[in-house]
């Protein structure tokens, strides 16, 4: 770099030339300290005021990060019964219990791509161009073509989110989430400045969107639209009728839309559900997605952001923002990128076919088993690896809310279900329904043993015609 375009500056100490002036030519007499930069020019050093003692304080950006799950999880007093063996339905990770791995084809793409020596360095903040060409060709469609212009390959889907977000939305603005719905919506805004509002699914119509109640939070500031699909935590699955009422209420208020689809292709046989941008011809939509669940490697950390810009309504600087973005922290594992090729290619169809069949046995499981105990009521779900059970608290007088409740399952049956206020969405606790057969048998067993102990009837449920 030449020394025009050079922006450092150094401290340089200036002593008196023979005719007792400064070098600098100034005729100021005797020593000083100045500011010289690399192509000549100088200033004085100003004093600055400093402070006195240590004042180390988080910055405004930490203080706003919450994870809800997280906080709630560490204020539980979580103490298994010592006699039964703890069975954790808590946690959206399938690789867990070890009966769910991942394609032999997954692991032997990652063995060729370390083999390959071809991944030990950085690349493009965005990807590897192959990579995403790999990954615009698996998910390309007429409906929703891709190119590998349109893909950013990111650390997971989470940073995907964070992504769209950032690029979209200013401190001020607010978004729309739904509830109950992943709390790293809500935990990414507020750390930037934004507002979350909620609004409804409704667990009587497999939750749907209660799109009045949408329609009725959107402003002027409103920026952005959040729509999951298949759900976590509810494992509903959109029908393609509602997905395009969702589109036309988007639509109507200008709405650009995260899809957050990291389920897509998750979903139980006698179901369908197409990508949101497949429907889309007017509507701008960022959809987000990864290696995590369909692959059954969340611990991989490859995700993925397409942009579908619907009549060049993004344009050319909401994909320079999502570059610019990216370039905060360079990208996804290397060797994963170079494995992603392979992975598409050599997956056994097999392989996705048995991961949903089990989970949908798992999920009838327990919905068949949980329908029969009063005082609850399973939602049945349609795909993703959950599945939401209402609880009638009125029936468990001595339970305050559903963090009570699931906290003292785990004291007296050492099973962990995560309570739904976790989502925004009392009175419901979610369960994971990614654990072997017999461990699920057994666990809804001792949710209904549990039950039983505490319910309560109505003083009118006894009553006999006289």
């Amino acid at each position: 770099m030449s020394a025009k375009n050079e922006t450092k500056s150094y401290l340089v100490q200036m002593t008196e030339n023979t005719n007792g002036k400064h070098l600098n030519g100034n005729g100021v007499k005797g020593k000083a300290i100045h500011h010289v930069n690399v192509n000549g020019n100088s200033y004085p050093a100003k004093d600055k005021r400093r402070r006195k003692t240590w004042e180390v304080k988080p910055s405004a950006m930490a203080n706003n990060t919450l994870n809800p799950i997280r906080a709630m999880v560490d204020g539980m007093k979580l103490t298994p019964n010592p006699e039964k063996a703890m069975i954790a339905l808590s946690l959206g990770d399938p690789t867990v219990f070890g009966n769910l791995p991942t394609d032999d084809a997954v692991l032997q793409a990652m063995k060729d791509a370390i083999d390959s020596h071809q991944y030990n360095g950085y690349a493009p903040s965005v990807g590897y161009l192959k990579s995403r060409q790999a990954v615009a060709k698996f998910y390309s469609c007429p409906e929703a073509p891709l190119e590998a212009e349109d893909v950013i390959l990111t650390s997971g889907c989470s940073q995907a989110i964070d992504l769209a977000i950032s690029v979209l939305c200013n401190p001020g603005d607010n978004i729309l989430a739904p509830r109950p719905g992943f709390p790293l919506y809500k935990t990414l805004a507020l750390s930037l400045g934004i507002e979350v509002r909620l609004y409804n699914l409704l667990p009587e119509k497999s939750w749907e969107v209660d799109l009045q109640h949408l329609e009725s939070l959107v402003d002027d500031k409103t920026s952005l639209l959040i729509v999951t699909n298949p759900s976590n935590p509810c494992g509903s699955v959109f029908t393609k009728e509602h997905l395009k009422t969702i589109l036309t209420v988007a639509s109507r208020n200008c709405l650009p839309i995260l899809a957050d689809e990291i389920y897509s292709n998750m979903v139980f046989p006698g179901c369908d559900t197409p990508s949101l941008a497949s429907l889309s011809t007017d509507v701008p939509i960022i959809s987000c997605g990864g290696l995590a669940k369909r692959w059954l490697v969340p611990g991989w950390r490859m995700g993925w952001l397409f942009l579908y810009d619907r009549n060049n309504i993004f344009g050319s600087e909401i994909r320079q923002g999502l570059v610019k973005l990216s370039q905060r922290i360079l990208g996804p594992c290397t060797i994963v990128q170079g494995a992603l090729e392979g992975i598409f290619n050599k997956t056994r169809l097999g392989f996705y076919d048995d991961t949903i069949r089990f989970l949908k046995s798992n999920a009838e499981i327990c919905f068949n088993e949980l329908s029969t105990v009063p005082g609850l009521t399973p939602v049945m779900p349609s795909g993703a690896m959950y599945l939401m059970v209402g609880i009638n608290m009125d029936r468990f007088p001595d339970f305050q809310n559903d963090v009570d409740f699931t906290e003292r399952m785990v004291t007296e049956q050492s099973v962990f279900c995560l309570p739904a206020a976790a989502f925004e969405y009392p009175n419901f606790f979610r369960i994971v329904v990614t654990v072997p057969k017999l461990m699920m048998v057994e666990a809804c067993a001792r949710i209904r043993e549990f039950c039983q102990h505490h319910y309560r009837p109505d003083r009118h449920d006894n009553n006999v015609d006289q």
